[in-house]
């Protein structure tokens, strides 16, 4: 049995998306007949999160897989979160993580060294063959010593798996080999969304009103300290008559501060939900009980060639209509008219429109909803992710 250890840098469990797709990786790489190990940063947690012991059952996936937390030096919630002080915790922290990884991997064995986290697997590359180290990568270095630094790191890793294709060119640009980079794009857990709620079912448990057409966004409301298009979101739904408003995800402050922004623009404040950062578990029936599910996502370069939001397919998955901006990244995956209404990023006036014909309209609703649902089902699981990788890996074995 192939033995696949999966190194994060992160606290687990956390708010944001990434412990999610790890926790589910990790699982469908299991399933797949691996035998997976997945190690983590001991890192002190926020205080709403200290008290979850099981993180398999947090994150909803099975206990097929095993998790070690490696000891650092973690002073990153001792800090304010920007500036100086915080680089340098940064720092400190990944640096001390890097070194446990190595003094441990010293004495492990395993058939793949699998790692979101460049650095580490530069460090890895020193103790462990090329053959047995694989790079996901997720974003694309912004400064001079940052590309160099991932330069060394694919011409040492056997495979890159990039989540846009956007991604997979620029890093076969930068250095990688092109027979060694594939795309694999994020994705959704099939059994989350295998027995979804009824619309009217689903609002009964919430509390939410009935009749109402609401319109959510549902993830984090902030991306590495970037907009990620919610104030033009509260902007275009001014314009559209009896739209409700659900948004559902952290920060709670931020949340607030839309909320006051809603109420500012004259808006009803009955027709603005404040549902909160809820659990990985429960995200399936609040995606449920809504009309349409918004991704305003601003023009940014993260965001239009490398991001590969799980919220997209987590979207598609519970088969409502979707409005999005139309980025490079994210017409990979929908299309204008078949499985989404994209329009142009930053264009409250296009965005208020789309979302007035999804009001009008249940049909395109009805049959835009069901069409992502089914290609999201048939091409966008983890399960199928962890098979495509694990197929080139052992492609290149061997070729090897």
């Amino acid at each position: 049995m192939t033995r696949l250890l999966y190194i994060a840098n992160v606290r687990l469990p956390t708010e944001k998306a990434h412990g999610l797709q790890i926790m589910q990786n990790c699982e469908a790489f299991a399933d797949a007949g691996t035998h997976v190990t997945l190690w983590t940063a001991m890192r002190k947690n926020r205080r709403e999160l200290r008290g979850i012991n099981d993180i398999w059952t947090h994150y909803g996936v099975k206990r097929n897989f095993e998790r070690i937390s490696l000891p650092t030096l973690d002073l990153l919630l001792l800090v304010p979160s920007v500036g100086l002080l915080a680089r340098l915790a940064f720092h400190v922290q990944q640096t001390t993580f890097v070194l446990a990884v190595l003094l441990r991997a010293a004495f492990v064995r395993a058939d793949v060294y699998y790692s979101r986290d460049a650095i580490t697997l530069l460090v890895l590359s020193l103790i462990k063959p090329r053959r047995a180290l694989v790079y996901e990568a997720h974003t694309m270095p912004a400064t001079g010593g940052g590309r160099w630094l991932r330069r060394l790191t694919l011409r040492r890793c056997e495979a890159v798996v990039a989540v846009t294709r956007r991604l997979g060119d620029d890093l076969i640009r930068l250095g990688a080999e092109a027979e060694r980079v594939h795309v694999a794009h994020d994705g959704i857990r099939a059994e989350r969304f295998a027995e979804l709620p009824s619309q009217a079912d689903a609002r009964v448990q919430l509390g939410w009103p009935k009749e109402a057409f609401i319109v959510g966004y549902v993830g984090r409301l902030q991306t590495m300290a970037q907009d990620k298009g919610v104030g033009l979101l509260i902007e275009a739904l001014r314009t559209v008559e009896g739209a409700t408003l659900a948004l559902v995800g952290g920060p709670d402050d931020l949340a607030d501060q839309f909320g006051q922004a809603w109420r500012a623009g004259g808006l009803a404040a009955e027709r603005f939900i404040n549902a909160g950062q809820v659990s990985p578990d429960r995200v399936p029936l609040y995606l449920a009980a809504l009309d349409v599910c918004a991704m305003p996502f601003p023009w940014t370069e993260h965001f239009a060639y490398y991001a590969s939001p799980m919220k997209l397919f987590e979207y598609m998955a519970s088969g409502r209509a979707i409005v999005a901006s139309d980025l490079p990244s994210t017409a990979e995956v929908v299309s204008d008219g078949e499985t989404a209404l994209l329009y142009p990023p930053g264009d409250a006036a296009a965005l208020s429109a789309a979302i007035c014909r999804l009001r009008d309209d249940t049909a395109l609703r009805d049959r835009l909803g069901q069409a992502a649902r089914e290609t999201v089902m048939l091409h966008y699981t983890w399960a199928a992710r962890a098979g495509f990788i694990l197929g080139h890996l052992q492609e290149g074995d061997h070729h090897a």
